[in-house]
């Protein structure tokens, strides 16, 4: 019950904050919930389904279906937070101080809906196709017993809801100065942990060999099973014995988005 519920917290804590974090960061763009609950809902079904055929994807490129399906999806969540933190430097300001909507606006802020949507999307379904598939290797390498993991199950998911719901609205009461910058700093790291784990699985995939020994090992100080190192985990990718590639993922995600944030804050100065 226990290795289910740490399993289930993990990935809907994951999934949980980053919805947090971008709803909160696009409260006052227009038609955003409907743009959310339809990522939600997508991300949702689509793990329906990949639980369907959970034991061919797992088997898929050699037994590194999975790798392989967490690699794409977290590149292209990389990518649209990245965005999304290079969009929020340009018009953040605006949408915290309720600017006047024109047309333009209105279709920027479509414009960055849907891209909450994809965003929302793969979070969901990424984290969701992750938990199936751990349930999956779970059940088959034990004598599960299937009421204990569901109670496990349910405690998780309700545990990393209420965690996103607690940081969603603790980052609501943030003074309107501090906001975006506070929040950009989250989504900032949330890509970086993330690029982390996609050199961690193009290791384990076979697909880089080089940069891959660990520099340090700190399991002993912070557990990645513990609640505490799966928040490290989640907000900043902590990893008790993190690669070289690994870093260089990490470092390099957070100096391009710190420099595409830079080079279009100037663009607001100039209109």
């Amino acid at each position: 019950m226990f290795g289910t519920a740490v399993i289930v917290l993990r990935e809907v804590l994951e999934a949980a904050l980053i919805i947090g974090i971008l709803t909160a960061t696009t409260r006052d763009v227009i038609g955003r919930t409907k743009w959310i609950g339809a990522g939600i809902l997508v991300g949702l079904l689509g793990s329906f389904l990949l639980a369907l055929i959970t034991s061919d994807i797992a088997k898929l490129a050699g037994g590194f279906g999975q790798e392989i399906f967490s690699i794409s999806a977290l590149t292209l969540a990389v990518v649209m937070l990245a965005w999304h933190n290079i969009w929020m430097a340009q018009h953040g300001k605006a949408l915290a101080n309720q600017a006047k909507k024109t047309g333009q606006d209105i279709a920027e802020g479509r414009l960055a809906c849907s891209a909450l949507f994809t965003l929302i999307a793969i979070a969901v379904l990424r984290e969701g196709s992750e938990t199936v598939l751990f349930l999956y290797g779970l059940v088959n390498s034990h004598d599960a017993n299937t009421h204990n993991m569901l109670i496990g199950g349910l405690i998780g998911l309700t545990s990393g809801v209420l965690f996103g719901y607690i940081l969603f609205f603790g980052l609501l009461k943030i003074p309107v100065q501090w906001f975006f910058k506070i929040t950009s700093t989250f989504i900032t790291f949330l890509a970086a942990a993330m690029a982390s784990e996609i050199a961690k699985l193009l290791t384990q995939a076979d697909l880089v060999t080089v940069y891959t020994t660990p520099l340090w090992e700190s399991i002993q100080l912070i557990d990645m099973s513990s609640v505490v190192g799966i928040f490290l985990h989640v907000l900043i990718g902590y990893e008790p014995q993190p690669s070289a590639l690994q870093l260089i993922f990490y470092i390099g995600t957070i100096l391009v988005i710190g420099l595409g944030m830079k080079l279009t804050k100037p663009l607001i100065i100039k209109k």
